[in-house]
């Protein structure tokens, strides 16, 4: 059972506002994390991304008869482009532009797209 000191203690760190040095750090890694976690993604998929955002939108979801790919994993996206690249899988258009980036430029973009729709939650 805490002891009355402790107790007084707890309701002056809540009711001041501050932390004790160690809850502190746990608190500043927690936000830290936050911000990094929407940092993960690489930024020149973003910039790569605005070609494709002309037909299927900024976010995926496309208007009109262009398939969207909102929602849909970075993973998935990244095996369709490189399948559009090769040729494995048929398209009009997206073989010839899938063909015009590294795999590394199809990973970056297939990162930005495949977690942007997740930011928006």
């Amino acid at each position: 059972m805490p002891s009355k000191m402790q107790i007084i203690l707890t309701a002056c760190v809540v009711l001041s506002g501050t932390l004790p040095a160690s809850m502190e750090a746990v608190a500043a890694g927690t936000r830290a994390a936050k911000r990094s976690k929407a940092a993960d993604v690489d930024p020149r998929g973003q910039v790569l991304a605005f070609s494709c955002a002309g037909c299927h939108g900024t976010d995926g979801k496309s208007v009109g008869i262009i398939p969207g790919f909102y929602g849909k994993s970075p993973e998935y996206l990244e095996a369709a482009l490189k399948d559009f690249k090769s040729g494995a899988r048929f398209s009009s258009i997206m073989g010839r532009h899938a063909k015009g980036y590294s795999d590394e430029e199809i990973h970056q973009i297939a990162e930005y797209f495949g977690t942007v729709w997740t930011k928006n939650k």
